[in-house]
């Protein structure tokens, strides 16, 4: 059967499936293909050799896995889970495999290989960074777990502190531009959801590693499976003395997941804890070395999955995070007398919803609503409590509801997305806002496809950026939500030996949130500084040099990733600590290779060019303003396979090039570590 001849017969059991078969539409929504290699991501696309001489020839095997089977994996590009072929949207994936392969100790530091997201880094190894998406600020981009958005209402600088490690993710997709229909309102630029593994069997997974400055982790996972239900468990831990001064950190996470198959229906639980302690030498002010922030994060969720021809999705969801800032860090001599306090704030986020799914002759239909409460205590953050709650003496509560509603149709080379999403927020008065989707594919042939979408989104303010009032900080009550609209056009090629895509986008934003200050002795103020223009694209080529010359030669697979964002600014000299501060271009590239018959390597390129200034302490104290440099940083990892185990070797930052994400915050030169993973 040729490769147009496959396509029909998918197309046609699609079809059947939306007009009369409610079983193909629930394994529709099931199917996760392990071992996916995305054509859309930017990194390089061979699996690690990772095993016995068995296990090596499956995962050599992976290279040569056609497109039209990767494309099987359902994404949550919309409300309804579609095969990638099928979904309207460009949708960015980073697999099992990949992650594997990178150099990498954290999502975020995984985040950096890809074109198409700005990751600004105060520290290392998922110690702190805000995750930006086309230019975007932190405050943006919406972060879920297993779809359940944690995006925190505090600050979005706290949005990952989520207790996953590396060992439990199955994939990450990435959906860039205003999402709202699909991750709530909350996704002004995008989203980022991480999608945890599902154990089908009993297993064990163990890794040790060890490097320069003080560098320690561990993990462990271990999945238990019965009669019809599942079980797994993760703990996670990392430490190091730091690359400068106070820049040690702490890092522990706990991660319980159990699914139970009742009657026929799924339910899902999970829970998991994130604690943190942490040297933030001048994360927030350059005045002020000495930070130091102390956090948790817990999580529980509560998911069900009815199957047939209606489906019924509820969920329930409720996250804490608790944070303990030290602007001048315990122990640190000759405190200054105005300092008589650390800040202490308990953010908490509830919500629920119910999503109905109907499979019909004329495609799939979703509709549903959402409850979410999110508020906070602090003793910084808030409106004066009338009863104090031990250290709490500030409080704000606000709450989100939304009605959605999207049908998809689904032709033979069709796909056409319509929906929207309705919205009420208690902190602006009698007010519903409307925010609709539209997303179109069309394929073209059996290897090209076009697509299309507008989108619209919203963003309310944070506490931090309603309240946040210091001695180097003035904070705003009176800020508006932000507003996005942005269409996006592109088109995607799939091929065994090649495959690529090309996004073009234009985004228009209202009533941007902002730090901004006139002169470098001025205080850091929230405003609505200021409305967006801004346009641009992201390009991605893939070889996979095994199915091109064949297995028996070295080399896999190479890659390629470029972003390039033209933002317009409004006409003043404010100084932007964030919005204005974006990548104008990044570069990736990706390479894997056989050294040995055991031994490959993963290297990892990447080149940015960031515009905007900062202002530059000497001695503590504001100088001139700088532009921000571009810079290049060159990763490596070596994986040896044994039988059941693997020797690992990164090699993070080859040519110990100075660089920053931010201003006054240098990020670490060459830094060497390795360890060993055990698989049962």
């Amino acid at each position: 059967m040729n490769r147009k001849q496959l396509n029909r017969m998918r197309a046609f059991r699609f079809k059947r499936f939306a007009r009369k078969s409610y079983s193909v539409f629930n394994s529709l929504h099931k199917t996760v293909t392990i071992g996916v290699l995305s054509g859309c991501t930017l990194m390089s696309a061979h699996a690690a050799i990772a095993g016995p001489a068995e296990k090596i020839a499956a995962e050599r095997s992976i290279d040569t896995i056609p497109p039209t089977e990767l494309d099987e994996v359902v994404v949550t590009a919309s409300k309804v889970g579609l095969p990638l072929n099928l979904a309207a949207k460009q949708v960015t994936l980073i697999s099992k495999q990949e992650i594997e392969r990178a150099p990498v100790r954290s999502i975020e530091d995984l985040l950096n290989y890809v074109a198409g997201v700005d990751i600004l880094q105060r520290g290392p190894h998922g110690v702190q960074a805000d995750i930006s998406l086309r230019g975007g600020s932190f405050d943006q981009t919406a972060i879920l777990l297993d779809g359940i958005n944690l995006t925190s209402p505090h600050t979005g600088h706290y949005s990952f502190d989520i207790p996953v490690n590396l060992s439990d993710i199955e994939r990450i997709e990435i959906v860039q531009g205003p999402s709202s229909m699909v991750y709530g309102a909350s996704a002004f630029a995008g989203g980022v959801n991480i999608i945890t593994k599902k154990d089908y069997k009993s297993n064990a997974f163990a890794k040790l590693e060890g490097g320069m400055h003080g560098l320690f982790g561990a993990e462990a996972r271990g999945a238990y499976q019965a009669n019809s239900s599942t079980h797994s468990f993760s703990v996670g831990y990392k430490q190091s003395d730091g690359y400068i001064r106070n820049s040690d950190y702490k890092i522990a996470n706990l991660l319980w997941q159990s699914k139970f198959d009742i009657n026929g229906s799924d339910v899902d639980f999970q829970a998991g804890l994130n604690d943190k302690a942490y040297g933030a030498n001048t994360f927030y002010s350059a005045a002020y070395p000495n930070q130091f922030d102390n956090t948790q994060g817990i999580f529980m969720s509560v998911r069900g999955e009815s199957h047939g021809k209606l489906k019924f999705i509820p969920h329930i969801y409720w996250s804490r995070h608790y944070d303990e800032f030290q602007l001048i860090r315990e122990g640190t001599p000759d405190v200054p007398a105005w300092y008589k306090n650390h800040n202490y704030h308990r953010s908490d986020v509830f919500g629920m919803n119910l999503h109905t799914q109907v499979a019909s002759k004329w495609g799939i239909t979703s509709f549903g609503g959402e409850f979410r409460n999110e508020g906070i205590l602090s003793n910084v953050l808030g409106k004066p409590m009338e009863d104090t709650l031990g250290r709490y003496t500030k409080s704000d509560n606000r709450t989100h509801i939304s009605y959605f509603a999207e049908h998809n149709f689904i032709w033979e080379k069709l796909t056409l997305s319509l929906g929207g999403l309705l919205n009420y927020n208690t902190a602006i008065a009698d007010r519903f806002d409307f925010y609709p989707a539209l997303n179109g594919s069309f394929r073209a042939t059996d290897r090209l496809s076009l697509y299309a979408s507008w989108n619209k989104a919203t963003r309310m303010p944070t506490f931090t950026d309603l309240y946040y009032t210091t001695k180097t900080h003035i904070g705003n009550s009176n800020l508006k939500a932000e507003e996005s609209e942005a269409f996006e056009t592109g088109i995607k090629y799939s091929h065994p030996v090649i495959n690529g895509s090309l996004a073009i986008f234009h985004m228009k934003g209202r009533n941007m949130i902002d730090w901004v200050k006139a002169s470098p002795e001025a205080l850091w103020e929230s405003r609505n500084h200021t409305r967006l223009n801004k346009q641009g694209f992201e390009a991605d080529l893939n070889l996979n040099l095994a199915s091109w010359f064949g297995s028996g030669q070295p080399m896999r697979t190479l890659s390629f990733g470029y972003m390039y964002i033209d933002q317009e600014r409004v006409e003043d000299e404010l100084i932007s600590n964030y919005t204005l501060n974006h990548l104008r271009h990044k570069v990736t590239a990706g390479l894997h290779h056989v050294v040995a018959k055991q031994l490959s390597l993963s290297w990892h390129f990447r080149w940015q060019q960031r515009v905007g200034s900062y202002v530059q302490y000497v001695d503590l104290k504001p100088g001139e303003r700088m532009e921000y440099a571009p810079f290049a940083l060159l990763d490596v990892k070596a994986n040896y396979a044994l039988p059941r185990a693997n020797l690992f070797l990164h090699a993070n930052n080859i040519f110990n090039t100075t660089h920053v994400d931010f201003g006054n915050i240098p990020q670490p030169g060459f830094w060497l570590s390795g360890g060993v993973s055990v698989q049962l």
